[in-house]
């Protein structure tokens, strides 16, 4: 545990807040009760009030993993802690602690600054930093959990500071114990990941690869691969700042053997990558551009025209309009391949439906 930021401002909690520019999606969600937390002190004095302990509580980082209800009675914290540092080495490692606060991407780029490769195949990925572990964000062949050493969270049941290992975290594909035991019990403050001192590239995927060799680059090194995954990042996903999104919207899902090999018997141009306990990953922006939503919409809300896996804000969207997009195209895909499909982004707020 180091450098926590202190900040010796009192909080200010503002009431009807607007969420417009704090979510992705571009959601005109209005919050009943926000404030932004630059310090453990701030979380600390939310736990000591009792009107405010009293509220729900939804802690916000990006934005880029949500959708909002028009309303949200609630209380939002918004993570605004800044800071990122090399806080240690040794013969094998190089160890980088970021604030939950950091954008993820800027700190992938910091890294590469400070010649230190690792985490560029999961350049572009939006969100913040305290949001990582959550999800246990991944692109292009690696994880968070590949690179993660411990965090330091606020515990809301003791008030205490509390620090996590790798084993703790119980990582899982988009999953962790954030999502499951300790949701909503735990605020993560600070991120420490492990970053190799020889580092090796990961040219798993024949996306990276095709770019990687389209520009004549045969010995990558960890700068020219992270080029490469915003490259293809961007020429497959839509910028929030024109078209509001989340990104990839659904978890690829997985299936046994048995169930892709039935399905290889239907579609033989079935795209599944084979994992490491037998069972299959299947893309599921195949799926739902097979069960024929990829361009289409319903009301405001649609489906990228250029990447079926990601849902789209075609103009004043409300949360609801999102929801029923995805369970229509759930529906369909689950109709057609017996597949279930499962959402990403977390659905917040009240109102009906959400």
């Amino acid at each position: 545990m180091t450098n926590l930021p202190i900040h010796p401002n009192p909080l200010v909690v503002s009431n009807e807040f607007s969420l417009r520019q704090h979510n992705t999606f571009g959601i005109a969600a209005i919050a009943s009760h926000f404030a932004e937390v630059h310090s453990l002190v701030d979380l600390q004095s939310v736990r000591q009030h009792p009107q405010l302990m009293s509220m729900p509580r939804l802690i916000l980082g990006g934005g880029s993993n949500l959708v909002l209800a028009d309303r949200l009675d609630l209380l939002v914290l918004h993570m605004c802690l800044k800071g990122k540092q090399i806080v240690g080495s040794d013969a094998d490692t190089v160890y980088v602690q970021a604030a939950a606060g950091e954008s993820w991407h800027e700190l992938v780029l910091w890294t590469l600054a400070q010649g230190i490769g690792g985490l560029e195949n999961m350049a572009l990925i939006p969100g913040t930093v305290g949001a990582a572990p959550v999800q246990n964000i991944g692109a292009y062949g690696l994880e968070l959990k590949d690179v993660f050493h411990h965090l330091d969270a606020f515990d809301w049941d003791s008030g205490e500071l509390v620090t996590l290992d790798k084993a703790a975290c119980q990582f899982a594909y988009r999953d962790s114990i954030f999502k499951q035991a300790f949701k909503g019990r735990l605020t993560i403050l600070q991120v420490t990941l492990a970053l190799p001192r020889s580092w090796q590239p990961r040219l798993g995927y024949a996306d990276v690869q095709r770019f990687l060799d389209q520009s004549g680059i045969t010995t990558p090194a960890a700068q020219d691969i992270c080029n490469a995954v915003i490259a293809i990042r961007q020429s497959k996903l839509p910028d929030p700042a024109q078209i509001g999104n989340a990104g990839s919207f659904f978890k690829n899902p997985v299936v046994s053997a048995a169930q892709r090999t039935s399905l290889l018997a239907q579609f033989p141009e079935l795209v599944s990558y084979a994992l490491d306990d037998g069972r299959y990953k299947l893309a599921a922006g195949w799926l739902i551009e097979k069960a024929g939503w990829k361009g289409r919409h319903l009301g405001r809300a649609g489906v990228y025209e250029k990447q079926a896996l990601v849902l789209v804000n075609r103009g004043q969207a409300t949360g609801a309009d999102i929801r029923a997009l995805a369970t229509a195209i759930e529906q369909d895909v689950r109709a057609l391949f017996q597949v279930s499909l499962e959402a990403e982004p977390v659905f917040a707020g009240t109102p009906q439906g959400m």
